[in-house]
C-alpha cells in the first residue's frame, strides 16, 4: 500500500484537480439517483435489493445524501483535496458494498460498480492512493462474502469469484495509475509549451508594438488581425475595433489584393491623399496559411536619416579641412605682419590691413568650424547659473566694456542647469555678442534672465535685446549655417549655439515678440546624475 502524508490545509491544488473531482461527484450523485429510482419504480422485479428492497432503498438514499454533501464540501473546499477524495472513495466502497449485500452479494453484479469507482479515483487523484483504495475494496467484498457464508451458509467456492474480482480491482488501480502518470506528464508538457508559447507571443507583440516601421498582420480576406501604433501614425488614421485593411487605407487594400494574387515578396509606394506623405509598402507572406505581413516605412524619415549621415560625413571632412587650412592661414597672417612692419607706403599699409582683416575673419571661421566638430564631446556638470553668469560677464567685460552698463542679469541664486561648462559659455557668448550688436546700447538694453519651468525639471535661460528684432520672414533662417545679416559675421554663431544645445539635451529657439530679439534656451534644471563638484570661473571663450 502507498503511504502518503496529508497535505496542509492551506495547500492550493491546481484547478484541474477540483474540476475532475466535480465530475466524479456528479457521477456519484447520478448513480445514487439511478439506484433509488430503479428500486422505487420496479421493486423486486430486478436484482437490485432482491433480498431486502427496503434496506437497499435506505442505503441508496443515504448514498444520494452523501453525494450531495460531498458536492458542498468540494464547492467550498474546506478540506484538503487528498483527504476529501479519500473520504469520498471510502463512502463509495461502504455504500456500494452494503447495497451489494442487500442485492444478493457477488451474484448481483454490484461489485463491478466498484471498478468504476476505483478507476475514477485513480484518474481524479492522478494515481495517488490508488492501491490503497483497491485494497480497501478487496477487504470490503471479502468481509461481505465471509459474513454471507457464516450467517446464511453461502457457497464458500464463491470466494474464488471474489478473489478474481479483487484482482480486477488492483489491475484497474494500476492501469489508472499508469494512465494518470501519462496524463500528468502530458499536462506538464502542455503547460511548459503553453508558457513558452505565451512568452514568445508576448515578445512578438512587444517587438511589433515598438517597431519604428508600421506593421499589419492581414488575412487573405483583408481583415487585420494585428497592427502596431506606428501603422496608425504613418497612415494617419485611428483604427476601429476589428478593422479591415480598407479602414486603414482603401488604396493600400487595393494594392494588397492585387499582390495577394501573386504571393511574392513585393515593394510598392503609397501616397496618402491628405498630407501627401509617401509611404514605402512591403508585402510579405507570413509562411503557411492565408496570412500576410504588410510593412510600412516613411520615406521622409529614411531620406532624413540619409541626409544626416551625409551631413555627419561632410562635417568630419569640413573639420579636417579647417584644421589643414589653419597652417597656411597662419603663414599668410605672419607675412602680412612682416610687410606692415616695413612701412614702405600708404598703399602697402592699406593692402596689408586688408590681408590682416581677412585672415582674422578666416581664422574666426575656422575656429568656429572646429568648435562645431567638438559638439559631441559634452561633459555635463551641475552649474549654478548665478555664479556662472557673474563670472561670464566679468570675463566678457574684458573684451567689451559695454557689458557692464548694457547687460542686466536677473537669475535666482538657486537655479542650476545640467550642461557642459565650455558649451554653455560658448552659447552665451554667441547670444550676448549678437544682442550687443543690435541693441540700442543703453542701460539694460540686453537682459539675461533665468526661470524655472513649471515642471521643476527644466529651466529657461532668456537673452533679450531692445534692437529692431528679427524679421518674421527670416526667423526660420537664423539657425541655418552661414546665414548672417552682418558684414563681418561668419553666419555660424547661432548655428553652433543650437548644435551645442542639442549636444547637451537642450533646445534653443527664437521667441516671437514685437520688440527686439528674444532667444530662449531650455535645459535640464536639476543636478546631473553623479555630478562632480561645481565651481570655478567660466571657461575662456573661443576667439
Amino acid at each position: 500500500m502507498e503511504a502518503r502524508a496529508w497535505p496542509a490545509i492551506g495547500r492550493r491544488m491546481p484547478e484541474s484537480f477540483w474540476r475532475s473531482l466535480w465530475y466524479f461527484n456528479l457521477y456519484r450523485l447520478a448513480s445514487a439517483i439511478v439506484f433509488v429510482g430503479a428500486v422505487a419504480l420496479y421493486g423486486g422485479s430486478i436484482n437490485l435489493g432482491a433480498e431486502s428492497p427496503r434496506l437497499f432503498l435506505a442505503a441508496a438514499a443515504t448514498y444520494a445524501v452523501v453525494a450531495i454533501l460531498f458536492f458542498g464540501l468540494a464547492q467550498f473546499r474546506r478540506l484538503p483535496f487528498d483527504l476529501l477524495l479519500t473520504l469520498e472513495v471510502v463512502a463509495d466502497i461502504a455504500c456500494l458494498t452494503v447495497m451489494m449485500h442487500f442485492s444478493g452479494g457477488m451474484r448481483s453484479g454490484m461489485s463491478y460498480t466498484l471498478l468504476v469507482v476505483l478507476a475514477g479515483a485513480g484518474l481524479v487523484g492522478q494515481g495517488r492512493l490508488a492501491l490503497f483504495f483497491s485494497a480497501l475494496a478487496t477487504v470490503a467484498i471479502l468481509l461481505e462474502h465471509a459474513d454471507r457464508v457464516l450467517r446464511y451458509g453461502a457457497d464458500p467456492g464463491e470466494f474464488v469469484q471474489a478473489g478474481i474480482t479483487s484482482i480486477g480491482f488492483f489491475a484497474t488501480a494500476i492501469t489508472a495509475r499508469l494512465l494518470a502518470r501519462r496524463v500528468v506528464a502530458n499536462e506538464e508538457l502542455a503547460n511548459r509549451r503553453g508558457a513558452a508559447l505565451a512568452a514568445q507571443l508576448r515578445v512578438g507583440e512587444r517587438i511589433i508594438h515598438d517597431m519604428q516601421d508600421g506593421i499589419l498582420v492581414v488575412e487573405g480576406d483583408g481583415r487585420v488581425r494585428q497592427f502596431n501604433p506606428r501603422a496608425e501614425t504613418l497612415l494617419e488614421v485611428k483604427a476601429p475595433a476589428d478593422p479591415d485593411l480598407a479602414a486603414f487605407s482603401p488604396d493600400l487594400a487595393e494594392k494588397f489584393f492585387a499582390w495577394h494574387e501573386r504571393q511574392t515578396d513585393e515593394r510598392d509606394l503609397l501616397r496618402l491623399p491628405g498630407s501627401g506623405r509617401l509611404i514605402r509598402v512591403r508585402f510579405l507572406p507570413a509562411g503557411e496559411g492565408d496570412i500576410a505581413l504588410v510593412y510600412l516605412e516613411d520615406l521622409a524619415e529614411a531620406q532624413t536619416q540619409a541626409q544626416q549621415l551625409k551631413l555627419a560625413a561632410l562635417g568630419r571632412l569640413t573639420a579636417n579641412l579647417a584644421h589643414e587650412i589653419r597652417n597656411p592661414l597662419s603663414a599668410i597672417s605672419q607675412a602680412a605682419e612682416l610687410l606692415r612692419s616695413e612701412k614702405r607706403g600708404e598703399m602697402q599699409a592699406r593692402l596689408t590691413r586688408i590681408i590682416g582683416d581677412n585672415t582674422q575673419r578666416l581664422n574666426r571661421l575656422v575656429s568656429e568650424v572646429l568648435e562645431l566638430g567638438r559638439r559631441d564631446r559634452a561633459v555635463q556638470e551641475t552649474i549654478p547659473l548665478a555664479q556662472f553668469l557673474a563670472a561670464f560677464l566679468e570675463e566678457f567685460a574684458i573684451r567689451d566694456d559695454r557689458v557692464r552698463s548694457a547687460v542686466a542679469a536677473s537669475i535666482d541664486p538657486d537655479v542650476v542647469v545640467c550642461f557642459d561648462r565650455s558649451h554653455l559659455n560658448r552659447v552665451l557668448w554667441n547670444l550676448v555678442v549678437n544682442a550687443l550688436r543690435y541693441c540700442s546700447g543703453g542701460a539694460g538694453s540686453v537682459r539675461v534672465e533665468a526661470r524655472l519651468h513649471p515642471s521643476a525639471r527644466h529651466c529657461e535661460l532668456h537673452v533679450i535685446d531692445d534692437g529692431p528684432g528679427i524679421e518674421p520672414g527670416r526667423r526660420g533662417q537664423v539657425f541655418e549655417p552661414f546665414f548672417t545679416t552682418h558684414g563681418a559675421g561668419t553666419g555660424l554663431g547661432l548655428y553652433i549655439a543650437r548644435e551645442l544645445c542639442e549636444a547637451n539635451g537642450a533646445s534653443l529657439e527664437v521667441v516671437d515678440e514685437s520688440v527686439g530679439a528674444h532667444f530662449r534656451l531650455t535645459a535640464r534644471g536639476e543636478p546631473c546624475p553623479e555630478s562632480r563638484s561645481e565651481g570655478g570661473a567660466a571657461t575662456a571663450a573661443a576667439s
